[in-house]
């Protein structure tokens, strides 16, 4: 689980890292729980909570913990706190090899750099705006942005970009009006064939755990269960 946990943050990166103690604590500037929550390098203490909770206020950032599969005691010690579970997600990987069996018909998806005006408006139809677009922009290595179409027109967009030999997508967005039709498996496959050519050769994707469409989907793409992780937040 390490590993893709590696690839996330390398694939989908944080303003800014600050060890804080036992914590690295993260700069999220708006770009959602993955670069804004602290996670542990080392058993830590109530004392040692206080200490997050202040790094992380002093961003004007309310205090999140992301918990892995090595973070039991951290887990307890935060529900003792207050603190409540959301979003469990799911890591779900393959080879590019279960991927790359066949293309997307022509023109039904398309690898691009810088992502087209019309991608920026189906993402912030889905609230993925301006801070995500930053987080996009500041990932160093090899990236591409993902149109999907159908019926001659712009109906999906996503963004992936490869860590060591995995490929991540983030930012998987298809219009409503044109969901359930193949959009985002066409566009599943265009980032494998796009990631075998950059020399890459497994695909990875996170899913939150209620949403049982994606996860539906990347099943049906042969991809599996890697790791779990949760967040937890005080709840108001």
């Amino acid at each position: 689980m390490s590993d893709y946990l590696d690839v996330l943050w390398a694939t989908w990166p944080a303003a800014k890292e600050t060890r804080v103690g036992v914590w690295t604590i993260r700069a999220g500037r708006g770009g959602g729980k993955r670069v804004s929550a602290a996670t542990a390098t080392a058993p830590a203490t109530a004392t040692d909570l206080a200490q997050a909770e202040q790094a992380m206020r002093a961003l004007d950032q309310e205090p999140l913990f992301m918990i892995r599969a090595q973070d039991a005691t951290l887990d307890a010690l935060l529900q003792d706190n207050g603190y409540k579970i959301i979003d469990p997600v799911t890591v779900y990987a393959a080879p590019l090899s279960e991927l790359t069996t066949q293309r997307p018909p022509a023109i039904a998806a398309f690898t691009l750099w810088e992502p087209l005006e019309i991608m920026k408006e189906i993402w912030a139809g889905e609230g993925i705006g301006p801070s995500r677009l930053a987080v996009m922009a500041r990932v160093t290595g090899p990236k591409a942005s993902i149109l999907g179409r159908i019926q001659n027109r712009a109906a999906g967009a996503a963004f992936t970009a490869i860590h060591e030999n995995t490929a991540m997508v983030h930012a998987m967005v298809v219009e409503n009006a044109y969901r359930r039709q193949g959009t985002a498996i066409n566009m599943m496959r265009e980032a494998a064939f796009w990631a075998q050519d950059q020399g890459a050769t497994e695909l990875a994707v996170v899913v939150t755990d209620d949403n049982a469409d994606a996860r539906a989907l990347y099943a049906s793409l042969n991809m599996q269960p890697v790791g779990h992780y949760h967040y937890r937040k005080k709840q108001c």
